[in-house]
């Protein structure tokens, strides 16, 4: 039985057509994830899909008493609560039940009314068969699971880096336990292990979820159904990933082999027409141009636009780029209770690694100045130059367009230079013209990499690189990485990201704890 259906959506985002005419189902066990390139429009569907956005035109209609749980990762987070604290307001009906069964019970002592008693009795009766004397057991469960353990439950919210924040929400979300999950990239922030979690957790979950993610080895393990979205279509798939993208393959192909034939039949056609409308077979010719204006002729297939990631190289004769001799690295005390002693030759490729929240992006906000050492030395090569990728998708002016900004960071290069390092993450010239407010994380993500692209530099430091990028600009900034002539420092928690065959060191950061 469907819990959703949605019928004839169509959806433009200024002028762009995002979706035309849609029509699919989510059946009560659907298991399923939403896939497209950067800005085709799935962080919009799940808007719409969960009454945040009203489409242009269609229906979406949930099966009635669906309670559709919704990642938001812009929830309120009260300053001065504990992590502990907001866990508990998933249950914030069943402790105002408690509450009410409390004062009745106080009430019954004073007035010794078997009514008092008798409802205070179903109360609890409720309470035990929700769960209610469980909660702090289920808490500890998912929270660990999740690797909040790491934190601490008697942390403050308002204290949180931004994967903190995410980590708690989910958290919370999962402790609801709606019958319909609604998840845009759940696994960014978390570690392999907490994805393993939550991996199984989806694949034990009773009810249905959708699921937005470009971590394709997780969809692969968590769907038994897919939504794809691309050229302003919905397409659902039945199966897995992989299942999904060949079926996809398929209709592609025997998409473009009718359109081809479909054309030649026209050019043959259009040539019968203009060697024989005025001669004897005119009569013939005038049926066949009938046929062609009744032709529902197929549309040609569209391309996606690829992206080509290369770095610009700033070349050095120092042999070492960075040196740190006893690094003690944090905010207001060290993270690290272990000093860090590296050194960051010419050419080399690291990882930094560790559990999330560990200090991973303190490490390389310290090494890059932008946050003081706690103690030790850092010496850097008088010929360094650095170009930085911030995982955050802050702007000083979001109404700027991507190439205003462009120019604002880079006066002295041509427009059209800089159009070019945004056309080579694949940004199209209409998401190059809007407004950044406008444009999904993924287009957001493309800017800041052609903002490192354009930067000449003989070390990159990249803090999560492939958040919010779809599979193919992956690929390409994977090898963007592997053709720099320079230094890299990577911090990613997608592990099929790198490889040994090209990492030259790992920092690990949980060694220095």
């Amino acid at each position: 039985m469907s819990i959703l259906t949605v019928t004839n959506l169509s959806h433009a985002f200024v002028d762009k057509t995002l979706y035309e005419d849609a029509n699919f189902k989510i059946e009560q066990q659907d298991h399923m994830g939403i896939v497209g390139q950067n800005g085709v429009g799935k962080s919009t569907l799940i808007k719409i899909l969960t009454g945040k956005l009203l489409p242009d035109e269609g229906k979406v209609v949930w099966q009635k008493n669906t309670d559709v749980g919704y990642l938001d990762q812009y929830a309120n987070l009260t300053p001065g609560m504990t992590i502990h604290d907001f866990l508990e307001t998933a249950y914030a009906d069943l402790f105002d039940i408690e509450t009410k069964m409390n004062h009745l019970y106080e009430d019954y002592a004073t007035n010794l009314d078997d009514d008092l008693l008798e409802k205070a009795g179903k109360m609890q009766t409720l309470l035990e068969e929700s769960g209610f004397y469980e909660i702090e057991t289920e808490i500890l469960r998912v929270s660990s699971g999740l690797g909040l353990d790491d934190i601490g439950l008697d942390h403050d919210v308002s204290q949180l880096s931004g994967g903190q924040r995410s980590k708690v929400i989910l958290t919370k979300l999962l402790l609801q336990q709606p019958n319909m999950l609604v998840l845009d990239e759940p696994t960014n922030y978390l570690d392999t292990k907490h994805i393993d979690w939550l991996v199984d957790y989806l694949n034990d979950f009773a009810g249905a979820f959708l699921v937005i993610s470009h971590d394709y080895d997780f969809l692969e393990r968590i769907t038994n159904c897919i939504l794809d979205i691309e050229f302003g279509k919905i397409t659902r798939y039945t199966g897995d990933l992989k299942t999904a993208f060949r079926q996809k393959e398929a209709d592609a192909l025997a998409y473009r082999r009718a359109y081809s034939k479909q054309q030649e039949q026209i050019a043959k056609s259009k040539a019968y027409i203009r060697r024989f409308k005025a001669g004897t077979r005119a009569k013939s010719a005038k049926s066949r141009e009938k046929q062609l204006e009744h032709l529902d002729v197929l549309k040609k297939p569209d391309h996606l636009s690829q992206s080509s990631i290369q770095f610009r190289y700033q070349p050095t004769e120092s042999r070492m780029l960075i040196t740190t001799t006893d690094l003690y690295f944090g905010y207001d005390h060290a993270l690290n209770k272990l000093p860090l002693d590296i050194s960051i030759a010419g050419n080399e490729k690291i990882l930094v690694s560790g559990y999330n929240g560990i200090g991973k992006s303190t490490f390389l906000k310290t090494i890059l100045g932008m946050l003081p050492k706690i103690d030790g030395e850092i010496d850097y090569s008088p010929t360094l130059k650095i170009a930085y990728y911030d995982q955050s998708l802050k702007w000083p002016h979001k109404l700027e367009t991507p190439l205003q900004y462009m120019q604002n960071a880079f006066e002295l290069e041509k427009p059209k230079v800089l159009r070019q390092y945004l056309a080579k993450t694949g940004l199209t010239s209409q998401q190059v013209l809007s407004p950044l407010v406008d444009l999904s994380g993924g287009e957001q993500a493309k800017v800041k990499l052609a903002e490192v692209m354009t930067k000449p530099a003989n070390l990159l430091i990249l803090d999560e690189p492939t958040n919010h990028l779809d599979d193919s600009t992956k690929a390409a900034l994977n090898e963007g990485i592997q053709n720099f002539e320079g230094a890299v420092l990577l911090v990613t928690h997608e592990t099929n990201f790198y490889d040994e065959s090209w990492l030259d060191k790992v920092i690990d950061i949980e060694k220095l704890q």
